[in-house]
């Protein structure tokens, strides 16, 4: 259906395709796979037709819808779910079409338009909207929000949403888990199993490859080879090529040692015992999958922690929350050295909120906490990605923190992330997020933790680097509380799981897989109610509405502090957005422009810093808001 033949394609002076020819046929669904930066965006825009070959022919069938996730959402003010249902393109003609025949009179293509609309399912495009949005964490008081009224992460869900909604032939999708939680995650994935077109899927998330995609394209050297089978299918592949050219198998067998060792440790201990039998199955194909990754840019790993203190940190009774706001109740929690543990639960349950009190960013409402006298914390989150020193190189960040180090040591520290040659004495003003995050990866490895604290921490990484950082992680002798999307970073990394849910921290008895029917259990216990919570019993209709409104009523104040939030975020978004353009441009590194420069990355830091205190506002008041909303 879509033919490649002979392609070649540059962007600049820079080859990404070099005659190469594939087919991609009806119905596959085909994970893109490669290294940053070796055209996966790029074969996008050329379906898209926003690009064209250099030589060489694409061609597919005329007529065919092409669907795809917007990167940008226009600040409007219509309702979320007419915004999502926007993406039903067809629909949206045959409704201008009804109401032009009725203003012309026309009864005969009323009726024909009518006929059309219950062929295309477009008496049930709301609800068909509705679940699409209840899939991707909103909740049914917020159908009606305007589009203004949402962050850029819950914006990038609606264009999700908006993408789903149109019955495509074609769906290309580029990192959609990147701003969905674990629920959303997995809502995705059952939804695009489901899908019955072509589905072109770029993700570095391994699990989620393995679960939908029936066909790998893997890039590199310029050329796209197609494989059949997901995405372990494909490493076992590959790892066999690589296999036949290596001689070394030492990387292999630490990998395959760390997962022996877990196994030795749990298999006897019934609550773990299913856990073990999930490392066994790893066992049995690690030997190929390792060496699947040896030529991995990516060597590095977390140094003995110099004290171990138990408990690192103790809380007890202790009572979470913003202000008159309580979002987790009565919490006991005792952190000690060897300790892995994932957290999980719903979107904002409450998981960041407990890992900022873990990091001493937020204090508690009573109970009481202690923290180590040595403990070292190292905490990875999103927003410390914008604490980076724009003006700054890789290696001035790390001689801050140790000044005796000498140069060559740092520069080949740096070098296990990936920071080479020139890269380690640029400025980071252009660097990429992927690079941000390896960067302060690298700072928090260098600063030797004995506690990692970590909040979405494969969120820009591609697959290579999520991998070095999980073999990283098995190494680490501290102490590890991490929040994931990434099922096998869970997997790998993690052997206990607490649940963060209905205001409490308990210990999750079960594996991942336990934890997907137990989202399908509270999924079906909340069927009945419009907002997640059981209705109950002996309040009628009338009775329920007066309710609501009263509800609506009692949370306006935060809905109107929420929405006068995301302008201001819309606003420093946009001059961030305008002054990282300003320092992409290489010529403003030039010493003619060093006054402009150092203008340009003052007000950068300005607009940085209050960003960031927007966002915080913004996230205090969702959680008040989702936590008053049940």
């Amino acid at each position: 259906m879509l033919n490649f033949k002979n392609i070649s394609l540059r962007r600049g002076t820079r080859v990404l395709f070099a005659n190469t020819t594939f087919t991609l046929h009806k119905g596959q669904k085909v994970g893109i796979t490669g290294a940053n930066g070796v055209g996966k965006s790029s074969l996008f825009s050329l379906i898209r037709n926003e690009l064209h070959p250099d030589t060489g022919d694409f061609t597919m069938p005329p007529q065919l819808e092409v669907a795809h996730v917007a990167q940008e959402t226009p600040a409007v003010e219509q309702a979320a779910i007419e915004y999502i249902i926007d993406g039903d393109h067809e629909l949206r003609l045959v409704q201008q079409a009804i109401i032009e025949a009725e203003q012309n009179g026309d009864g005969i293509r009323q009726a024909e338009l009518f006929a059309k609309m219950d062929v295309i399912g477009g008496y049930t495009a709301t609800a068909r909207a509705a679940r699409l949005m209840s899939g991707l964490g909103f909740k049914q008081a917020q159908e009606q929000l305007s589009v203004t009224s949402f962050s850029g992460g819950w914006r990038m869900r609606l264009n999700l949403a908006q993408a789903l909604m149109c019955r495509s032939d074609v769906l290309l999708l580029d990192e959609p888990t990147n701003h969905l939680d674990l629920d959303a995650v997995i809502w995705l994935q059952d939804w695009l199993c489901r899908y019955p077109g072509t589905l072109l899927l770029i993700s570095h998330d391994r699990e989620f490859l393995d679960s939908i995609a029936d066909h790998i394209m893997h890039i590199e050297n310029q050329l796209g080879t197609l494989y059949t089978g997901n995405f372990s299918d494909f490493e076992k592949i590959r790892a066999e090529k690589l296999a036949l050219q290596q001689s070394s198998y030492a990387k292999q067998q630490r990998e395959i040692a760390h997962i022996q060792s877990f196994i030795t440790r749990f298999r006897a201990q019934a609550t773990k015992a299913k856990q073990a039998q999930s490392r066994i199955k790893s066992l049995q194909r690690m030997e190929l999958i390792a060496q699947a990754h040896v030529d991995s840019p990516f060597h590095f790993s977390f140094p003995v922690p110099e004290k171990l203190p138990n408990p690192m940190i103790k809380l007890e009774n202790v009572n979470i929350g913003y202000g008159d706001t309580c979002i987790l109740n009565a919490v006991d929690l005792f952190i000690s050295p060897g300790d892995r543990i994932g957290l999980l639960g719903p979107n904002g349950a409450g998981k960041s909120t407990l890992i900022k009190v873990l990091a001493n960013e937020l204090g508690i409402n009573s109970g009481e906490i202690q923290f180590a006298d040595s403990l070292q914390l190292g905490y990875f989150a999103q927003h410390q990605l914008e604490q980076l020193n724009l003006e700054e190189s890789p290696l001035w960040h790390l001689q801050k923190i140790n000044p005796k180090a000498t140069e060559k040591e740092l520069r080949n520290f740096l070098g296990g992330f990936n920071f080479k040659d020139d890269k380690t004495f640029d400025p980071i003003a252009p660097f990429s997020g992927g690079e941000k995050a390896r960067l302060v990866l690298a700072i928090l490895v260098y600063q030797n933790p004995n506690l990692l604290l970590l909040d979405e921490p494969t969120n820009h990484l591609d697959l290579e680097m999520r991998h070095a950082l999980s073999i990283a992680l098995q190494d680490y002798q501290g102490a590890i509380i991490i929040v994931s999307h990434d099922r096998h970073m869970l997997r790998s990394v993690t052997d206990q799981l607490y649940l963060v849910a209905n205001g409490t921290v308990s210990d999750f008895e079960g594996d991942l897989d336990d934890y997907r029917l137990w989202l399908n259990e509270q999924k079906q216990l909340s069927h009945d109610s419009p907002d997640g919570v059981s209705t109950p019993s002996g309040i009628n209709k009338k009775q329920q509405r007066k309710l609501d409104a009263e509800r609506r009523k009692k949370l306006k104040p935060l809905y109107d502090a929420l929405k006068k939030a995301d302008k201001a975020l819309e606003k420093y978004h946009q001059q961030q957005k305008d002054l990282e353009n300003q320092l992409a441009d290489s010529q403003l590194y030039d010493d003619a422009n060093k006054a402009r420069l150092k203008l340009v990355l003052q007000d950068k830091a300005l607009v940085d810093i209050a960003l960031e205190e927007t966002e915080i506002e913004w996230m205090e008041i969702s959680e008040q808001l989702e936590a008053s909303e049940g």
